[in-house]
């Protein structure tokens, strides 16, 4: 634990007054990287980030020991709440005519490669790591593959590591440095 989150993991409403700027210097670029991974897009995360900040302000109950797991818990559901807004975007702008540009073939066809040499390379792996990466790109907690694949906590991280390790040397193996160029 570092001296950030002992100063927030003190807070109470009894002991001190909360200080929301102390949380945020110490949170905030942890709680957008949670948001980007979430929406895809750093930027909006980055807006996103600024509004659970503003929820938390406007919340009370939320401001002492507990506000850390509040702050990943309305990061991801805020994150979770724009991508839904974006699903209906789309599907209203699709009802109206306004679809965005259609990928060209050669964009299709240089997707659909990308997708198949990485699964080779899956394929190519123990059932172990190439499940430990699945799972990980799905945005499992590291608890959560454990559970998941039977596995000590502790372990996970060594394990995925190696396992990121051995999918790039198959990868650069079987298909150069192109990383799915053609």
């Amino acid at each position: 634990m570092n001296a950030t989150d002992e100063v927030i993991a003190g807070m109470s409403a009894a002991t001190a007054a909360f200080d929301l700027e102390t949380v945020f210097r110490a949170k905030y670029p942890r709680i957008a990287r949670v948001i980007a991974r979430v929406v895809g897009d750093p930027a909006r995360a980055e807006e996103l980030a600024v509004e659970v900040f503003l929820k938390l302000w406007r919340n009370p109950q939320a401001q002492g020991p507990q506000t850390e797991a509040w702050l990943y818990r309305v990061a991801v559901r805020t994150g979770l709440d724009e991508l839904r807004s974006r699903t209906r975007r789309a599907r209203f702008e699709n009802l109206i005519g306004l679809q965005p540009p259609t990928p060209t073939p050669e964009e299709i066809h240089s997707a659909t490669e990308g997708r198949q040499r990485v699964r080779e390379v899956l394929a190519s792996m123990s059932s172990r790591d190439s499940e430990l990466l699945v799972l990980h790109s799905h945005g499992l907690s590291y608890e959560e593959m454990a559970l998941a694949l039977k596995l000590k906590p502790a372990s996970v991280g060594t394990l995925l590591s190696r396992a990121q390790q051995a999918f790039r040397k198959s990868f650069v193996r079987r298909f150069g440095g192109n990383h799915g160029e053609s």
